[in-house]
């Protein structure tokens, strides 16, 4: 059995004393492969580098929307530098937040960049990983007019049903992490239940957000495993089939495997 984490950031600081026992940690409960997100460009470079110095891991590259400026040509270029590269797999973490953000203007720019950056997914042909926090509507329609025919996951799904159906429509996959696991999860079980199963990726968003039984603690990949342990009750499935799924739809999404 194996399980692909397809959204961490190893490149964090809180990673920093121990990123080797952590992925030793991993590869030990059976996280053969990971994703490291990027969310500005000094943390992309962290990701670049690390999965170029690591078999099985990998890196997306991008701009969050909590770090959104005015992007140059110069940007632009050094982003699609490193996706040159075999072990960037996707643009992301990109996105919408407006959790945080209450200024209309601020919100304005992270529009522009969110579209920019799904631009240059499609020149570049790669998926995104999309942030979308508290701002479903915006992301769903920018998706609609300016993401058409870009493979994307919505990580870290926290909409509603019928929003989850919306997007899906779209031929979106889901990603889902340890809030899933929470007593407070409300909608979420339900959402992973009735949706397709080839459409849903496990992720962790290390070092945030740790699962039951781990939560308060320190996230990282090995802790997976208690996300799809919660997929596989929620649907009836055992482990292993929850497993086989998620990862063959990490890698239909993402490629891996391929050329790194």
């Amino acid at each position: 059995m194996e399980l692909v984490d397809t959204h961490t950031h190893l490149n964090d600081e809180k990673f920093a004393a121990d990123v080797e026992e952590t992925i030793a940690r991993a590869r030990a409960a059976g996280v053969t492969r990971l994703i490291n997100m990027g969310d500005t460009l000094a943390s992309s470079e962290r990701a670049v580098a690390l999965a170029a110095s690591h078999e099985g891991l990998y890196a997306g590259v991008g701009i969050h929307p909590e770090e959104a400026y005015e992007m140059t040509a110069a940007d632009d270029a050094r982003l699609a530098a490193w996706a040159a590269r075999p072990e960037v797999v996707c643009i992301g973490e990109i996105g919408l937040d407006y959790y945080w953000v209450k200024d209309e203007a601020q919100r304005a720019l992270q529009r522009r960049i969110f579209i920019r950056q799904l631009d240059l997914a499609r020149q570049l042909h790669l998926p995104v990983c999309i942030h979308d926090r508290e701002a479903h509507g915006d992301t769903l329609a920018i998706l609609k007019r300016e993401g058409r025919g870009i493979p994307a996951v919505l990580h870290c799904y926290s909409g509603s049903r019928e929003m989850a159906r919306e997007f899906l429509r779209l031929g979106l996959y889901l990603g889902v992490d340890g809030p899933l696991t929470f007593k407070n999860a409300a909608k979420l079980p339900e959402i992973v239940r009735a949706m397709p199963l080839d459409r849903l990726l496990v992720e962790t968003d290390a070092p945030y957000m740790a699962p039951v039984p781990m939560r308060g603690k320190r996230n990282e990949p090995a802790f997976v495993r208690y996300v799809a342990e919660k997929i596989a009750e929620l649907r009836g499935l055992t482990l292993a089939e929850v497993a086989a799924a998620t990862t063959r739809n990490a890698e239909t999404l993402y490629g891996l495997g391929k050329t790194h």
